[in-house]
């Protein structure tokens, strides 16, 4: 339910409040509203941040997770608005692409594509072919968990290529995930409260002149 009002927000399509109709009440509203969920979707970011942990990795403390994801400055998150490259190249702009990403249902996305990164890195032939099997069961396979959004010529030549697995097996299907990320739910980031936010700088009170 947050998410969608999240969404809401996202997409200008928060409801009127009829009996308000369009005066300084109604905009008073909308803007607590929009706050609200703001501060909500802040909350749900943190919580996602201090709870990630690599697979297979034991879990750190909340201490050395938090040292991990630095806020960014303005400065750094403006850089993301740059190329989708910048975005994912900073560990507290993937948590976010990644949190972004969960609220609009798609989180999936951003899974495959780390997955496949992680794929390309293995060296073992061993450990390559099980990776491969687990990412076409994870995101490929019909009625897969996680299944990813690819053409059926493009799961079928992955189906062939995962019986003597190399590290290109994914990599047109990677691709293609990069592309619908980077032409669809990046744009959409950029323009959400969560980020405007982070791109503003903190306004120092001036202090009055002596005279």
């Amino acid at each position: 339910m947050q998410s969608a009002m999240f969404l809401a927000v996202q997409h200008d399509c928060v409801p009127m409040d009829k009996s308000a109709g369009g005066g300084p009440k109604s905009e008073e509203k909308r803007e607590k509203m929009k706050r609200t969920l703001l501060k909500d979707w802040k909350t749900r970011l943190s919580y996602f941040l201090q709870n990630s942990s690599s697979p297979g990795k034991p879990k750190a403390s909340k201490k050395s997770k938090q040292q991990t994801f630095i806020k960014p400055s303005p400065e750094e998150a403006l850089l993301w608005s740059e190329a989708f490259d910048e975005l994912l190249a900073s560990k507290y702009g993937l948590a976010a692409f990644r949190a972004f990403l969960k609220s609009e249902f798609c989180e999936e996305n951003i899974e495959f594509w780390l997955a496949c990164e992680d794929f390309k890195k293995t060296k073992s032939p061993q450990k390559l072919s099980s990776k491969a099997k687990k990412i076409y069961t994870d995101f490929i396979e019909k009625e897969a968990p996680k299944e990813i959004n690819i053409d059926f010529q493009t799961k079928t030549l992955i189906a062939q290529n995962i019986q003597e697995a190399t590290s290109g097996c994914f990599t047109t299907a990677q691709k293609r995930v990069y592309s619908l990320m980077e032409n669809n739910s990046y744009p959409r980031f950029l323009e959400s409260e969560f980020y405007q936010d982070l791109c503003k700088k903190p306004q120092i009170p001036t202090e009055p002149h002596a005279t």
